[in-house]
């Protein structure tokens, strides 16, 4: 998921095979893991064997992936690779027989402090009432079905509890490490970007922040938003020029828009306005990654987990701290989106031209239409997404409550889309408003003089003018950015999401 927001997302890095997992792992690796007693070095032993496919003593990374795959417990490449560095200590590229005991042994304690958090009883046993209350702890409403569903993804015996073998043997080659980690798949994704930057910010668990893996995410969903934005940018030009353009005198339909913008420029003109777009993305970012760390920080007492609700509030300000420094560069994107070839030579003229000709404050027109419309876009994004993962759980989980990447790349697109029909009326007065000035003839008016004008001499669906190329956007730039993304983490050694 929001923009993504994406996914990846029973439980994180666990994979749909979980159930064979722990099924192979109680049945024939570890036979007594029932037994408190029995040596957790043999078991560890009898495993590393099946891993070492050569019998060199040593497991490399192939062999790592191969023998999980041949055991039916593969978990993607980015777990098994997190996996092998974090065991691969002394870094020869080798795991081996000590290494290996090292990482499992140091695993199981972090793991034993997830369990007893979720314990909150001390019984020695997490049932479904206690999954759903420590969830809601970290933001995360999941219902008492919901929760059974997890339950019996890790279950072995049928008894609808868990205990600590079963909830040990489930997680053995799982790389998170808290319970943070375990449920960070219901976050909107990174990787999403349709264009727009009104989305919720993307947060990171304290571990990723120390060891610098949050910045490369970050870099990776900045690239992935550049690409994105720029395969998709002749259809955004598109939409810009028929909310300046079209109306019910001058109609402008998809194919004459492209026309026209091709006749007037050529091709290359159809990604007018494209680079800064494309620039404004990292000052945007992160303004609006350290904005949402502090308003987070306001809003919830030491040590709390924020909720849904805080969630929204802080992601919405965040934006709109991040719109006041940037707005700028909206306007200026605008501007030489509808101008014509050779009005601007480039980001510097158009700025130096609206600064001698209509001073400072013409670069921030439009701003009240665009911080207003960022509270419907993050509430409705933010709320959709929601609904559609509670969904999923409900009618379509069966054996796992993972909902796998296209599912939630789907969540994450629609509820964007809903975030942006709500709000594109107020889009649409910001992107008239910035380029009044363009237009000749055209009276300047403020927010509500526009929405009259608008609604007295093009009706209703005068608010809604571009929307179509805006739509057939949001799948390719989905999917560009996803894959894009995916490419950079590889790229950057972003080993999980």
């Amino acid at each position: 998921l929001g923009g993504a927001r994406a996914p990846e997302r029973a439980w994180a890095a666990t994979p749909r095979a979980s159930g064979t997992m722990l099924r192979w792992l109680r049945g024939f690796v570890l036979p007594a893991a029932a037994c408190q007693e029995e040596d957790p070095r043999k078991r560890y032993e009898t495993l590393f064997r099946k891993l070492d496919r050569n019998a060199d003593c040593v497991v490399d990374i192939r062999e790592l992936q191969e023998g999980l795959k041949s055991l039916g417990i593969p978990l993607g490449q980015d777990a098994e690779e997190k996996i092998f560095t974090t065991g691969d200590t002394n870094k020869d590229g080798k795991l081996d027989f000590e290494e290996f005991v090292k990482y499992l042994k140091d695993h199981e304690k972090k793991m034993k402090l997830a369990f007893k958090t979720l314990d909150k009883n001390n019984d020695g046993k997490i049932e479904a009432s206690e999954i759903v209350q420590s969830l809601q702890l970290l933001g995360l409403n999941i219902s008492e079905q919901q929760a059974e569903l997890i339950l019996q993804s890790i279950d072995a015996d049928g008894t609808m509890t868990v205990d600590w073998n079963e909830w040990r043997d489930y997680f053995l080659f799982n790389p998170a490490t808290d319970i943070e980690g375990i449920i960070r798949f219901w976050k909107h994704s990174t990787g999403i970007d349709i264009g727009d930057s009104l989305t919720i910010p993307d947060e990171f668990t304290e571990e990723e922040k120390k060891s610098g893996q949050w910045w490369r995410q970050l870099l990776a969903g900045g690239i992935a938003g550049a690409v994105s934005r720029t395969s998709t940018a002749p259809l955004d030009r598109l939409k810009v020029m028929m909310q300046v353009h079209g109306s019910k005198s001058h109609k402008m339909s998809i194919y004459d828009g492209f026309r026209q913008m091709v006749k007037e420029g050529g091709i290359r003109s159809l990604w007018r306005g494209n680079g800064t777009n494309v620039i404004k993305i990292a000052p945007e970012t992160a303004i609006k990654f350290y904005a949402y760390e502090q308003y987070k920080k306001l809003l919830t007492e030491e040590g709390q987990k924020i909720g849904t609700f805080e969630r929204f509030i802080s992601g919405s300000l965040a934006g709109a701290t991040a719109q006041t420094f940037i707005y700028p560069m909206e306007v200026l994107k605008t501007r030489l989106a509808v101008g014509k070839t050779g009005q601007y030579s480039g980001l510097f003229h158009c700025a130096k031209k609206i600064l001698k000709h209509e001073g400072m404050g013409a670069f921030y027109k439009g701003y009240i239409p665009n911080l207003l419309g960022i509270i419907p876009y993050a509430g409705i994004d933010l709320a959709v997404y929601e609904l559609l993962k509670s969904y999923w759980l409900d009618n379509f989980a069966k054996d796992s409550v993972n909902p796998g990447v296209v599912v939630l790349l789907g969540c994450g697109a629609l509820s964007s889309t809903c975030g942006q029909l709500a709000s594109y009326p107020l889009a649409l007065v910001r992107t008239r408003m910035q380029a009044q000035a363009m237009v000749e003839g055209a009276p300047q008016l403020n927010m509500v003089g526009l929405f009259q004008r608008i609604i007295s001499k093009e009706g209703v669906t005068g608010l809604y003018r571009g929307i179509t190329p805006n739509f057939m956007k949001v799948i390719p730039a989905v999917g560009i950015s996803y894959v894009a993304y995916e490419n950079m983490k590889r790229t950057l050694g972003v080993t999980q999401k």
